[in-house]
């Protein structure tokens, strides 16, 4: 996706700011500084202005009926919820100071250029957009690495999509989403990951995770995702447009220190002895006498039982070890090896 994160073993990150920032520059860009501060690998934010999303149009046909969001129009939530195209620069410029990467999501072809001007690195195409294949060819012809999330689409939908953009631009990673905000648990079934990476072999999968924490993520990272996309609040005190399935600093640093984990402890296929157990080793069981053995006397159920520590021949030798003649005197709690039967 980005040369620096080519050698990365473990998924990136990317922290979307959205309308978190409640139309303050200030609250923007603070939430720039401390997502880079806190874990963000990438910046994600969102580029339109009210028009390029919806009609100014206050009928119930434009008002949401249910969820989050729940009896607002359209107009007004976009509203409220838009980054200005004048914030842009600043953030572009921020960014680069903070030595971290942004992109956006464009909702409108003029969204485009606008990016375009800023040398934008990536292009991310949002859920509802999937389906909106004039602005999808306006964006691949860009030929820039894009990402698109799959909310709301089934299989042919996604593939038109990425057919789309292949004719244009192969750099394209897919991102799993479930378009809930928030989305439940029960509701997300990641092993349709399994799915996208048997059909899309070519491309990296990523999850773009709506859920109001970050065990989703985890999940979906021992699956072998290779992108994690979670929304970001600078604090769950402040209500916003999406503060319900974002993720505070705290959630942000415990989400990266998660997934380095969960990835060391994924590692590669072993089922031999791992260096680390060498040691343990000595701790497997072993055969001793439990009785004074005589010269000639058999081996039997009554003078022989496994112990640890591993001294002598090891328990899997019991049952051969049975009838089988002492060749010397043995005493009794002393390790059986091989040169006495």
């Amino acid at each position: 996706m980005i040369t620096k994160f080519k050698k990365l073993k473990r998924p990136i990150i990317i922290t979307e700011i959205s309308g978190n920032h409640n139309g303050s520059k200030k609250s923007f860009l603070s939430h720039i500084k401390i997502a880079a501060k806190n874990g963000a690998d990438i910046i994600k934010i969102q580029t339109y202005e009210p028009e390029d999303i919806t009609l100014k149009k206050f009928d119930k046909s434009f008002k949401i009926k249910k969820g989050t969001w729940k009896g607002q129009y359209l107009w007004d939530l976009y509203k409220k919820a838009h980054t200005p195209f004048k914030w842009h620069g600043e953030a572009f410029k921020l960014a680069k100071k903070l030595k971290i990467p942004i992109f956006s999501s464009p909702f409108s072809k003029r969204a485009v250029d606008l990016l375009e001007k800023l040398r934008v690195p990536i292009y991310k195409i949002a859920s509802f957009e999937i389906t909106d294949l004039e602005l999808i060819k306006y964006i691949a012809k860009k030929k820039k690495p894009i990402i698109i999330s799959t909310g709301m689409a089934n299989l042919f939908e996604i593939k038109r999509a990425i057919n789309c953009i292949k004719k244009y631009n192969n750099k394209i990673t897919i991102l799993y989403c479930v378009s809930g905000y928030p989305s439940k648990e029960q509701d997300i079934n990641l092993k349709s990951l399994n799915r996208l990476k048997k059909t899309f072999k070519n491309y990296k999968i990523g999850l773009s995770d709506h859920t109001d924490d970050i065990y989703s993520s985890f999940a979906a990272t021992t699956l072998g995702v290779s992108v994690i996309e979670k929304h970001f609040i600078i604090s769950k005190k402040i209500k916003s447009a999406d503060n319900k399935f974002s993720i505070d600093p705290h959630q942000l640093q415990h989400l990266k220190k998660g997934i380095k984990k969960i990835c060391l402890s994924l590692g590669k296929e072993n089922l031999g002895l791992k260096k680390v157990e060498k040691n343990s080793l000595k701790l497997r069981r072993s055969i001793f006498s439990i009785k004074d053995i005589k010269k000639g006397e058999k081996f039997n159920k009554h003078n022989i039982r496994s112990y640890r520590p591993k001294i002598g021949v090891g328990s899997e030798y019991f049952e051969t070890l049975i009838g089988k003649k002492s060749k010397k005197n043995i005493s009794k709690f002393t390790p059986i090896f091989k040169n006495v039967f």
